[in-house]
């Protein structure tokens, strides 16, 4: 098995919504706000290589949405999925399964893209892309507070196309060799975390149940978050979790801390114990 992160851009989001009830005092020294109260995070989606397969784990924001939404959110920096994915010498063609954590347009936006005549067609034409069916509702018929954050452009070609497949999560949480899915509520409905066993160190990839290594304290929970309290009792059972397999976490929106590992600090609270970079703990 085969792990490589793929940086697909950096945007804004507002501080505020992102951490909390925390004060802006505390955040502010984590991740500085602009004039505007907008902080930067990335969007760090994951190529995993096992035995046939190339395996997208998420998708970033894409390009196709008009400037209007494009200045809420101010997408920038060197980074773009395409890019990524060339740097790898990979094509599109090239990617055998896509598996999205989640249907929020900063996860799945790059799944779909326009084609040369303007139709919205899969990114990845030979691709099986994966989500479960109690979200793919959720999305499709989205309450208020999360209307915004689903875009039906992003996911319903994909539908349409026949490339999404659903989990059945209800019969175990084992995917393929080497990869285990987490279903959580916290977030959002049924939002999926990857387990990672790879041979260099177990891994697990955080989507938005903890976006940043902030995150990993208990009171930083996302405004965005529909059940704050599930978010805490999901990220108390994942943190310790990992501590206990001495396993790693990799963050997807935090644009300077890669993944980490854990330990207890002197009050018995799980904390970072060193920032880690992908490629140092997985190779390439």
């Amino acid at each position: 098995m085969k792990l490589s992160k793929i940086e697909s851009g950096w945007f804004k989001l507002d501080g505020g919504a992102m951490f909390g009830v925390v004060p802006k005092t505390l955040w502010n020294r984590v991740n500085p706000a602009d004039d505007n109260n907008m902080c930067t995070w990335t969007m760090r989606c994951l190529l995993i290589e096992t035995g046939e397969r190339k395996i997208l784990v998420d998708t970033g924001m894409g390009n196709k949405q008009g400037e209007k939404f494009r200045s809420h959110f101010e997408p920038h920096g060197p980074h773009s999925l395409d890019g990524s994915l060339t740097e790898k010498n990979l094509k599109p063609e090239e990617i055998t399964d896509v598996f999205l954590t989640h249907l929020h347009f900063d996860h799945v936006g790059g799944a779909v893209e326009r084609n040369g005549d303007g139709d919205l067609v899969p990114t990845f034409p030979n691709a099986t892309y994966w989500s479960n069916k109690d979200h793919y509702d959720w999305a499709y018929n989205p309450n208020e507070r999360e209307r915004a954050s689903f875009l039906k452009e992003n996911f319903v070609p994909l539908m349409e196309h026949s490339q999404l497949e659903f989990l059945d999560l209800d019969k175990g949480d084992k995917w393929i060799d080497g990869l285990g899915v987490h279903r959580v509520h916290g977030h959002t409905e049924a939002m999926m975390l990857l387990e990672i066993d790879h041979p260099a160190r177990k891994c697990y990839y955080c989507a938005d149940l903890m976006p940043s290594a902030a995150h990993i304290k208990m009171p930083w929970v996302l405004s965005y978050d529909i059940r704050p309290l599930n978010t805490l009792k999901e990220k108390d059972y994942l943190l310790n979790k990992a501590i206990d397999e001495d396993a790693i976490l990799i963050f997807e929106h935090d644009h300077q801390v890669e993944c980490c590992n854990l330990t207890r600090d002197k009050r018995g609270r799980i904390v970072m114990d060193k920032a880690l970079s992908i490629n140092s703990v997985f190779g390439e």
